[in-house]
């Protein structure tokens, strides 16, 4: 069968999958689609956080990238508050532990136990923001792994399509952004079935352009924000636009980030450094499917530098692709996530559930840090309590959430002190 026959079957299968689940679920979405804002208002206005009657509440609006980016060494500093989503789960079935009160949890930061002055449960909808590696190297390392059977991108596009079309329910939303050399905002927070949509039907039909694929830059955007091209799928006469990032998103949602890439980062403008500090602070669980697993297991023995091989362009270096998998586990571990390597497409299913299963298992928690700025990392950890008897279930039950906050550096001749409570 020849490469176009396949890839006209993929689509069409493809066209099904994102209908069927698009169509499940149009007549409820279009009860929270949002509503175009009228003249006077700001495009994608955040949602007003006064308490509203019941007969009074109108329709949800959805979170605002565009605005001023943070500063990633400030976060807690700004905000006041360290937010922690954590996962509750048992070890021997690995079942979530629904059902739990803010009395069940405990957060302590450098074993002293602090007070949790916010809550929220898993009812509480989700604000997601999917981050895609869409690059000519990730191409070659997908035509590659199949043995050309198919098209090189479809790696990244088969998940990219089914969390979209599958996972997405009315009250959450999604934004998308795609990256190589530098990161493409695709949509802005949408839940809209004909937006999710274009975004499928945009990767699609196009091809990546560069193969530079700059990770720590795309990862930066999305936490915390900056300047980047405008939203493709949003009618911007400008080039480029401010991005607030996720932090920025309004309390009372949960927040997550679903990364699909190879972990591979060319020339970042931030190195790996920069970036973890910038994963630990936002407090923000990174979900990650590792894509590229099939290449390096039929080539892995050939990834010598010494031999100054390459495929398609890309350096035999065993190093590279494990030191990319490494950055991915870090980045999963340290923000509360979890790292899911995929080699073969039947494994998408499952991988995708359990991801969603996490989602929608997530408890968010936050704390006050101290007024110190000493600069340093804080350690963090989260205990349950599941049945209320006063003794932390560590032996029955896993705490999955982030492990570490950055405090900010001290201002000089401010003795150590924050000196910022806004």
């Amino acid at each position: 069968m020849s490469n176009t026959m396949r890839r006209s079957l993929f689509l069409a299968a493809l066209a099904v999958v994102a209908g069927l689940g698009l169509a499940s679920s149009s007549l409820v979405l279009s009860q929270s689609r949002r509503t175009p804002p009228s003249s006077d208002q700001k495009k994608n206005k955040r949602p007003d956080e006064k308490p509203e009657t019941d007969e009074q509440k109108p329709e949800p609006t959805p979170p605002d990238i565009m605005g001023k980016p943070q500063d990633a060494e400030k976060i807690a500093v700004t905000t006041n508050l360290v937010n922690v989503d954590a996962v509750v789960y048992q070890k021997k079935t690995g079942q979530p532990q629904l059902n739990l009160k803010k009395d069940n949890f405990a957060v302590f930061v450098d074993g002293v136990k602090k007070e949790i002055t916010n809550f929220s449960t898993p009812e509480a909808p989700i604000t997601a923001t999917l981050v895609v590696e869409y690059s000519k190297t990730m191409e070659r390392i997908g035509l590659y792994g199949n043995g050309g059977q198919d098209y090189g991108q479809m790696e990244v596009i088969r998940p990219t399509a089914m969390f979209l079309s599958q996972f997405i329910t009315p009250n959450d939303y999604v934004s998308v952004i795609a990256y190589d050399m530098r990161p493409t905002p695709l949509t802005d927070f949408t839940n809209n079935p004909a937006r999710i949509q274009q975004v499928i039907s945009l990767l699609l039909h196009n091809q990546p352009a560069f193969s530079e694929s700059n990770l720590y830059d795309a990862l930066k955007l999305t936490l915390v924000g900056g300047r980047a091209d405008s939203v493709v799928l949003e009618d911007s006469k400008q080039r480029t636009m401010e991005y607030a990032g996720m932090v920025s998103v309004p309390g009372g949602r949960r927040k997550a980030v679903l990364l699909i890439a190879t972990g591979l980062d060319t020339f970042s403008k931030i190195n790996m450094d920069q970036m973890r500090k910038i994963v630990q602070n936002s407090g923000i669980p990174i979900y990650i499917i590792g894509v590229g697993e099939l290449f390096k297991k039929k080539y892995g023995d050939m990834m010598d530098p010494g031999r100054g091989a390459n495929i398609g362009g890309i350096p035999m270096d065993r190093m590279t692709f494990l030191q990319a998998e490494n950055t991915m586990k870090t980045f999963a571990k340290e923000s509360g996530g979890a790292y899911f390597p995929v080699t073969f497409e039947g494994e998408l299913p499952d991988v995708l559930g359990s991801i969603n299963a996490l989602l929608r298992s997530q408890y968010s928690l936050g704390f006050k840090p101290d007024d110190v700025a000493d600069g340093k990392s804080h350690k963090i950890v989260v205990k349950v309590d599941v049945d209320g008897d006063g003794q932390y279930d560590d032996k029955a039950y896993v705490v999955n959430a982030r492990e570490v906050y950055n405090a900010p550096k001290p201002a000089a001749g401010n003795g150590g002190k924050t000196g910022d409570k806004n």
